[in-house]
């Protein structure tokens, strides 16, 4: 009798564990970090135009102010792991591009100004730039930001033409600047996890 309840509490203990697991896979799946869940909507779309605010300084920017230009718009915050890993790529790139009608906008992310700043305190902060925040994470819903770090590129007609999940090499913001130059499809690339808070 003893034997059967000890068997059957062991058979309980397994399917609960086996729920257990089931339910952290659905639970990751979900939340997790795989940002090839979906293509973004905006690629071969307008650029949002929507104000997004200085972050150094009152006034706001829209990506309309750089028509002409091709714009990198990167999401990023100080909690974000993978935006450390990827900062002086983009401080190198904009800074080796800024003569070239380039423009890089850094859409600070669900952060903290002290956070923020003591970021770019340690990290560097890049002269050729634009640095704004995300008031409200309402560029981000504009933009359907699913994690960070996430960087888009939109051509000099305003156009979204690409964008990275996961933090991003100088190559590849390079060699993605470039193929945009010669007007070739970028689409949408992933190069690791993105992060949520």
């Amino acid at each position: 009798m003893s034997t059967q309840r000890g068997s059957r509490m062991t058979w309980v203990v397994i399917g609960a564990g086996l729920v257990f697991v089931v339910l952290a896979i659905i639970f990751a799946s979900r939340f997790g970090s795989d940002p090839t869940i979906s293509e973004s909507p905006l690629i071969g779309q307008l650029a949002p135009t929507d104000p997004i605010a200085l972050m150094d300084e009152p006034g706001a920017i829209s990506i309309a102010d750089y028509d002409g230009d091709i714009v990198v718009v990167n999401f990023w915050a100080s909690w974000c792991l993978a935006c450390r890993e990827e900062h002086a790529a983009l401080t190198r790139a904009a800074a080796d591009y800024a003569g070239f009608d380039t423009t890089f906008v850094a859409v600070n992310y669900q952060d903290t100004p002290d956070a923020a700043n003591a970021f770019l305190a340690v990290l560097g902060k890049s002269p050729d730039t634009v640095y704004t925040v995300d008031e409200g994470s309402t560029t981000a819903f504009d933009w359907g930001v699913l994690g960070l770090p996430e960087t888009f590129f939109v051509d000099r007609d305003g156009v979204v033409v690409g964008k990275v999940s996961g933090p991003i090499t100088y190559e590849l913001l390079s060699a993605t600047i470039e193929r945009i130059v010669l007007g070739e499809d970028i689409g949408e690339i992933t190069t690791g996890e993105v992060e949520n808070r």
